[in-house]
């Protein structure tokens, strides 16, 4: 008797690319339907201002806005200004100079090769944990997972005894309230109060087990913020990629795999926006920058993630896929935390070639992202320690 292979085994086709893209489109136009369609239709552009806002699309004019312009960390409406809010100052977002480079560098070594190791068994073990049932070909929601993996890291990251789906659900709630605070145009009665009673929770939750001197509260906020929101934004979402662009091959493969990672990244690009300030007067791209604009970096058009699918056999250039985690002094200093929480969880998932049962979109967290996203392992892959 034949049997036909399980749709989740063969390989990438352009209708399952196109099914893949379908379904991840619908994190932006669910959640923020008019500026989404605001990017979609100027990103023919590198560079469209509309007002006092510059939106930045191009690949050169993204990194030139990173690397050349100077940039204002402290403005309402940015990176540095939410972080600003959310810590009371003194963070790596709004800091200049000296102690922006002591921060970064303090991070950089809080998050390097040496700790990312030590941090692994963390997340490996929920990972265990939470894909279990799909052995006994049980359901999985893989956004409670996620959302336990980032918290029990940041946990783990800043020796902290709090529980981790607690941890989690106070840096979303934090980033969420922050967010709605720095929006453009009206915002509604006790945003602010909200998102400094947010602020207050997560930094109660975060006092340190031990003594830690090179790491203040306000930083250990806005690093749980950032590591918990980016986490549970892209671990679904890339998963959802794999099981409908029919990729868990290319994660089953060791040698291909940190490749796929990468292109995952590039294409999910799991903060799509970079909202900044300039500082100083400018020209990009031949389009005229002055003090104070408003620059809108699209991370994900620099990155090309809505032309080019992600595959780890064609990936894009190295310096077009690092564009997901800015460029230059801006780079994210957690961009090896996040390849390795990814990779780790491709690794888990493959066995089960995993389809996905049913989604919901998450319309008010901060990032782009799943409420819900449920697999079951494909019939053949259920078991896959009997293979």
């Amino acid at each position: 008797m034949t049997t036909t292979p399980a749709a989740s085994a063969l390989p990438s086709s352009t209708s399952a690319v196109r099914a893949a893209r379908r379904r991840d489109r619908r994190v932006y136009t669910r959640s923020h339907p008019v500026l989404f369609a605001l990017l979609a239709a100027t990103r023919r552009r590198a560079v469209t201002r509309i007002g006092g806002a510059v939106l930045v699309h191009g690949t050169e004019t993204y990194r030139q806005a990173l690397t050349r312009i100077p940039l204002d960390r402290t403005a309402a409406g940015t990176t540095g200004g939410a972080a600003r809010e959310l810590s009371a100052g003194g963070t790596l977002f709004d800091q200049e100079g000296i102690g922006h480079r002591a921060t970064r560098r303090a991070v950089a070594d809080d998050l390097g090769a040496a700790a990312v190791e030590r941090l692994r068994p963390v997340w490996r073990d929920v990972l265990t944990r939470r894909l279990a049932p799909l052995g006994a070909g049980r359901a999985v929601d893989l956004v409670p997972l996620a959302r336990e993996l980032a918290g029990a890291t940041v946990c783990a990251l800043l020796h902290t005894t709090a529980d981790p789906v607690g941890i989690a659900e106070a840096a979303a709630e934090a980033a969420a309230t922050a967010v709605r605070d720095h929006l453009p145009g009206p915002r509604p009665p006790g945003t602010a109060r909200a998102a400094a009673a947010a602020t207050a929770r997560l930094e109660a939750l975060l006092a340190p087990a031990t003594s830690d001197k090179n790491t203040g509260s306000a930083l250990r906020a806005v690093l749980a913020v950032a590591a918990v929101n980016t986490t549970v934004a892209a671990l679904p979402r890339a998963a959802a990629w794999c099981a409908d662009a029919r990729l868990w091959d290319q994660a089953a493969d060791d040698r291909l795999r940190p490749t796929l990672v990468g292109e995952l990244l590039r294409v999910i690009a799991p903060s799509p926006l970079l909202p900044r300030v300039a500082a100083a007067d400018a020209d990009l791209g031949g389009c005229p920058v002055g003090a104070g604009d408003r620059l809108i970096l699209v991370a994900r058009h620099a990155a090309q993630a809505h032309s080019d699918p992600p595959d780890a056999h064609h990936p894009a250039p190295p310096a077009v896929a690092q564009l997901v985690f800015g460029a230059g002094t801006h780079a994210c200093p957690g961009a090896r935390l996040a390849r390795a929480q990814l990779d780790d969880t491709l690794a888990a998932l493959a066995p089960y070639r995993p389809t996905v049962l049913r989604t919901r979109v998450d319309r008010s967290a901060a990032l782009p992202g799943w409420r819900s996203l449920t697999v079951r392992a494909a019939d053949d892959h259920a078991h896959p320690e009997d293979r």
